[in-house]
């Protein structure tokens, strides 16, 4: 899930730029030290990034004697690291030599002219050709260089409730082929098992870039033949409005909450239902068929306070499927995290040497395992090490050749939540499918300059 950045106050912007005056590299630092900017978690008893780092740390000063690594942690939630990096990025005294990157937002950076192109290093590295090219592509601007190199992704698609599914007399090796599929077991637990909701599709406003991408997203793109995207025309550089895929999309939704085949709508709109699904209504076999990222085990390992050993054997998976089984047959979503280093970086060529350090197929292969990632290096993806290391890491990575990523140009967040308060609308009854997506036609034209083409 990537959530849609939220900006500070401007009395927390100051005070974030006042403290970040001492991280950077910059012009004054020196030049045989390199220093890493990342996002850390919030939770004080997750450091899985921690513990990864201060490995190639510690590997990196052996491979290059002299040369040093200095870890500039941020401890934010999401929205308040987008800010925080952005403050840091705008000077030569606050800049890093390093950045993590979220490709939600990474594009951003880019038309800021905060991050510096690395097509000149990429094309002297080896191992850039094990990179997929949807991974490529997510750092990629529309000037056509890329600026990250990308760490791991995520994919998506249905997870389904073996328990629940035998008492509604569903398989254990359920596979719907069309959307009609999907709501016609999601009717059939309706009937068969009282208490369990049925179908969960995020909504809304309250459910953020969730909603977004693992809700409508994971429709819309199913409404074409996939060799498209249905968001934005790359030809003419201009956001798609008026189209009946969009529409079906929402009709989708519509039905699912129109039909109660959803969970109540006070509790998919409510912000933290996202941790209920995860925490309480899976583990506790009270949701038939989640739509949802490849992230949810993280939630159940030893240590996350609930956990649940057993996920393998209660819980299925199943592809989503497009929307009347046309070609290509499934569809996915994907976002990621890039490494960038920025415009402003007082040591860029030493930066580049830690990036090819941290990814090695090796290293690469240890975080990815380690963070319960999806692997976008090809040598690792085909590893039986890595595929055997966590139940449903093949089901998600073989996803990846059926994935999509956002058109994260600048105006996306705000794209973004135009089709969120589009889904809110048909959620709650308030607005038809019609003027649901009148609406967001209109949000679309304010939120891109009128940079719009109807299809």
């Amino acid at each position: 899930m990537r959530p849609t950045a939220v900006p500070l106050s401007l009395a927390a912007l100051a005070l974030a730029a006042t403290a970040l005056t001492g991280c950077g590299s910059g012009s004054g630092s020196s030049p045989d030290t390199v220093k890493i900017s990342f996002k850390q978690s919030t939770d004080n008893s997750i450091h899985v990034m921690d513990d990864y780092l201060a490995g190639i740390k510690k590997e990196f000063e052996k491979k290059y004697p002299g040369k040093k690594v200095q870890l500039v942690p941020i401890k934010a939630p999401d929205s308040e690291y987008y800010t925080k990096l952005q403050q840091m990025l705008r000077s030569p005294k606050t800049a890093p030599d390093l950045v993590y990157e979220d490709t939600f937002l990474i594009n951003s950076d880019i038309t800021s002219g905060y991050l510096k192109p690395l097509d000149p290093y990429l094309d002297k590295w080896a191992d850039w050709d094990q990179f997929i090219d949807t991974a490529k592509a997510a750092a990629k601007a529309e000037d056509g260089k890329t600026y990250g190199v990308p760490d791991g992704t995520d994919t998506r698609g249905l997870w389904f409730d073996k328990r629940v599914f035998a008492k509604a007399g569903l398989p254990a090796d359920w596979q719907p082929k069309t959307w009609d599929d999907i709501l016609t077991a999601a009717r059939t637990i309706k009937e068969k098992v009282p208490g369990a909701t049925p179908l969960n599709v995020y909504t809304g406003k309250p459910a953020g870039e969730a909603a977004t991408m693992q809700g409508f997203e994971m429709l819309l793109y199913g409404t074409n033949d996939g060799t498209s995207d249905p968001l934005y025309d790359s030809a003419s550089k201009k956001w798609i409005a008026g189209t009946q895929g969009f529409k079906d999309a929402l009709a989708f939704v519509e039905t699912v909450y129109k039909e109660k085949l959803g969970p109540d709508v006070s509790d998919a709109l409510d912000p933290n239902f996202g941790t209920r699904v995860r925490g309480e209504l899976l583990p506790q076999g009270k949701l038939g068929i989640d739509l949802d990222g490849s992230w949810l085990p993280q939630d159940w390992l030893s240590g996350s306070g609930h956990e649940w050993p057993d996920w393998s054997k209660q819980l299925g998976l199943a592809h989503m499927p497009t929307q009347h089984g046309q070609a290509p047959g499934k569809v996915s979503m994907s976002g990621g995290w890039t490494w960038s280093i920025p415009a402003k970086a007082g040591n860029p060529d030493l930066a580049f040497d830690f990036v090819k350090t941290m990814q090695t197929k090796a290293n690469a292969q240890k975080w990815y395992i380690a963070n319960s990632g999806i692997a976008v290096r090809k040598d690792v993806a085909a590893d039986p090490t890595y595929v055997q290391a966590q139940p449903g890491i093949k089901f998600f990575t073989d996803l990846v050749a059926s994935t999509h990523y956002r058109p994260a140009y600048p105006a996306y967040p705000k794209v973004s939540t135009a089709i969120q308060e589009a889904m809110e609308g048909v959620t709650t009854g308030d607005a038809s499918v019609d003027k649901a997506a009148s609406g967001y036609d209109d949000a679309l034209k304010a939120a891109t300059n009128n940079q719009v083409v109807q299809k």
